[in-house]
């Protein structure tokens, strides 16, 4: 074995952990708002947003996007502060996917 050889082993990269933002039902925030958050941060299309939004009134959470721990801390601090900025309770946390 080479001395490079050696030092390209040492060099394994490690798959960031990934986590899912997800939103949470609460009986105060409209649908629409709801539709509107998720088109706002997440990029969903009308269909996709209202699906999901049905999914989080009836299973009281649903998962709106899996990102990097940085990318999904950022979309759950967004979507609270809009949240309250616009007078609702709306309420975002991550989840780390397990491996």
């Amino acid at each position: 074995m080479t001395q490079a050889a050696s030092k390209t082993d040492k060099l394994k990269l490690k798959i960031p952990n990934k986590f899912e933002v997800i939103l949470l039902n609460d009986d105060y925030t409209s649908m629409e708002f709801v539709v509107e958050v998720l088109r706002k941060f997440f990029n969903k299309d009308f269909s996709v947003a209202e699906s999901i939004m049905l999914k989080i009134h009836i299973d009281g959470e649903a998962v709106c996007g899996t990102y990097s721990y940085d990318v999904a801390q950022t979309k759950v601090s967004q979507v609270i502060d809009y949240s309250r900025q616009n007078d609702q309770p709306l309420m975002s946390v991550l989840r780390e996917l397990s491996v």
